[in-house]
């Protein structure tokens, strides 16, 4: 049993229906800014080629990432600096800490936290305990 296909149909071209709009001849000569500014702003990146786009990108990228490297040096030294100085003051007397009200304060911190995961999913608690 061999299956036929149907024979090809022709359909009706309908490209003379149709108009061609070309939006990005549309869009240039269309923009709010235009008709805000005028003619002669447009978009930086109508400017300038995309090598020297890409160059741009590069630099204010190689730029940011120095700034954010020396800005993320100076403020690991200055809490590493400052822990430091905590330290060498509570060695030396100048700083007191009581440690009996730290166990107090972290042992009700845990009675908290285990009340509300209680309460948060008392279903979780029932698996874990099975």
């Amino acid at each position: 049993m061999a299956s036929r296909n149907p024979p090809p149909q022709e359909y009706e071209s309908d490209d003379d229906s149709y108009e061609v709009l070309d939006l990005t001849e549309y869009a240039r000569r269309h923009h709010w800014w235009n008709r805000v500014f005028g003619h002669s702003s447009g978009p930086m990146v109508e400017k300038y080629s995309v090598a020297t786009q890409i160059v741009m990108g590069g630099v204010t990228g190689w730029c940011a990432g120095f700034l954010f490297q020396k800005v993320g040096k100076l403020a690991a030294t200055a809490v590493g600096g400052g822990f430091l100085l905590l330290q060498i003051a509570s060695h030396s007397g100048y700083v007191q800490v009581d440690w009996k009200r730290v166990e107090k304060d972290v042992n009700k911190a845990k009675r908290q936290i285990k009340k509300r995961a209680n309460k948060a999913a008392p279903e979780i608690n029932n698996i874990i305990e099975e």
